[in-house]
């Protein structure tokens, strides 16, 4: 039996947006995925994204929902879309929370010749076996080839295995594991953003 004292919410009968925020404000908080990418002609673009997941673990695979364009840009393809198609490899790059501005800045809708990463006065860093850079100031990146893009609805789901993963000493607690206290992951909520706080263990004392 539904919980009488809800509010039900039917995307039947909802206008897209409407329905968008109930999902964003629910499922939360959300890693967010820094994707840099380049065009064929060279131009970098680095842009986030907080629809992010791991899809497999053998072979490593990395799972970004790529929404359409919005705003002043709406009806369009994203940039990052659009590089992924056509060069087939990109960097996920990790946010820490000191990175929170920068990021923002290359959340912002530049037209595709702008380089977010002059915008947000970061450094591109060389990719091991990939021709896409990873944010040097990031302290964990992913170099992925493109496995597939899946169309679901409005939206694209890219799945990359990843190549190589980098993870700065400083973010590095041994053991294949690491130093979330020390790196501090920025998340996403819904018009926010959030730190990790104290953590803990299950079964709680």
């Amino acid at each position: 039996m539904p919980n009488q004292q809800a509010e039900i919410f039917d995307p039947q009968t909802m206008n897209t947006q409407d329905m968008y925020k109930v999902m964003i404000g629910s499922v939360v908080p959300r890693p967010i995925a820094w994707i840099s990418s380049k065009d064929a002609e060279g131009t970098l673009n680095l842009a986030p994204f907080s629809f992010f997941t791991v899809a497999s673990r053998q072979p490593p695979t990395l799972a970004v929902s790529i929404g359409p364009g919005v705003q002043e840009r709406k009806g369009t393809v994203k940039d990052t879309l659009t590089n992924i198609r056509e060069l087939e490899e990109y960097v996920i790059n990790i946010v820490p929370n000191d990175l929170a501005n920068p990021m923002h800045e290359s959340s912002k809708h530049y037209s595709s010749e702008v380089d977010e990463f002059e915008r947000a006065g970061l450094t591109p860093q060389p990719s091991d076996v990939i021709s896409v850079p990873a944010v040097k100031e990031s302290p964990i990146a992913f170099e992925c080839k493109l496995d597939k893009i899946i169309p679901v609805g409005t939206d694209h789901l890219v799945l990359g295995q990843v190549q190589r993963a980098h993870v700065d000493q400083s973010a590095y607690a041994g053991d294949f594991k690491t130093d979330i206290d020390n790196w501090q992951p920025l998340a996403r909520l819904a018009g926010d953003y959030a730190t990790l706080n104290a953590r803990f263990g299950l079964p709680r004392d």
